[in-house]
């Protein structure tokens, strides 16, 4: 243990349920990578997006899984509608699943990350969120509530190291790495480059006579989770903006870690992602959120006062 505090027993059990899923997955996703053979569906939730036979397998997997953790929950997974598990007819815990993000990049062995999320509908806010990275050494970002009310945050290696995250960086934006999801080329790519004052402001000479500003790639609520570790400083979306199950999970992660999240007019975003009933969680499920997220107040606002909007 590295910073001091423990993880809570729930969110302990919850990292090694998503560390078994991704032990369980790596090899196969190695598998499509090497052989090119990487088992494409067609989409029909979401048509603009990547489907393979991995995230299907994903969804059930958690499913199942969850279910030896918790005896009765709703379960909002991106790949089908939600569903009730468990006898009880209304159960206090939602959980939030993006069972596979950036499957295009894992089936190719180069990204993949995995989401969960649980909320609790009587206390409006999330309790336990992991974000499992499926190819490197950290292998997954964790928050969640701890006995005192309180919400901590830790990084977990492959070694099985825990760091307590509690210091996100510092850097003003002309030292700042600052990242988007920009993969692709007209959706998200074009409406960044079209930035130019946030790009003239992060290329600016810094204090130290050095033009130290970034902009780097990242994806869903693993961008959250770097700025929380401090390994990036802030993530910005201001295009098509992200669905509930990539945003949510990284941003319970970077808030108890110390971070911050807003807007793009600057408002925090709420803990509170509306997951209280179905009709809710269904309506959740189809919303997008544009963003800063940064590691301390002062730089969201930098990055926030350089957008066109």
């Amino acid at each position: 243990m590295s910073g001091g505090g423990a993880i809570p027993e729930l969110a302990q059990r919850l990292v090694g349920l998503v560390r078994r899923l991704m032990i369980e997955v790596r090899p196969r996703l190695i598998g499509a990578a090497l052989s090119g053979r990487r088992a494409e569906n067609e989409n029909l939730r979401h048509q603009d997006n990547f489907l393979s036979d991995y995230d299907l397998w994903m969804h059930r997997r958690y499913k199942d899984l969850l279910t030896e953790l918790i005896p009765s929950f709703i379960y909002a997974s991106e790949e089908a509608d939600p569903e009730l598990v468990g006898d009880d007819p209304d159960p206090d815990l939602c959980v939030l699943v993006d069972p596979l993000d950036t499957s295009e990049l894992a089936v190719r062995a180069l990204h993949g990350y995995t989401h969960i999320l649980i909320y609790s509908r009587a206390l409006a806010r999330p309790i336990v969120a992991v974000v499992g990275d499926i190819f490197h050494h950290v292998q997954a970002y964790v928050a969640a509530r701890d006995a005192a009310g309180d919400d901590i945050a830790f990084l977990i290696t492959a070694d099985g190291a825990e760091h307590r995250l509690a210091q996100p960086s510092p850097p003003s934006l002309s030292e700042a790495l600052v990242t988007n999801y920009l993969m692709r080329p007209e959706q998200r790519f074009r409406p960044l480059a079209r930035q130019s004052d946030f790009i003239d402001a992060l290329s600016a000479v810094s204090g130290a006579g050095k033009a130290k500003g970034r902009i780097g790639v990242d994806f869903g609520s693993v961008g959250l989770c770097h700025v929380a570790a401090g390994f990036s400083d802030a993530m910005v979306e201001f295009a098509k903006g992200f669905a509930v199950w990539d945003l949510s999970p990284g941003h319970y992660i970077l808030y108890s870690a110390g971070g911050t999240v807003t807007d793009l007019y600057g408002t925090l975003l709420p803990l509170d992602c509306g997951l209280g009933s179905m009709e809710t969680i269904n309506r959740a499920m189809g919303r997008r959120q544009k963003f800063i997220a940064a590691g301390n107040s002062a730089l969201a606002g930098e990055i926030r006062k350089t957008l066109h909007i």
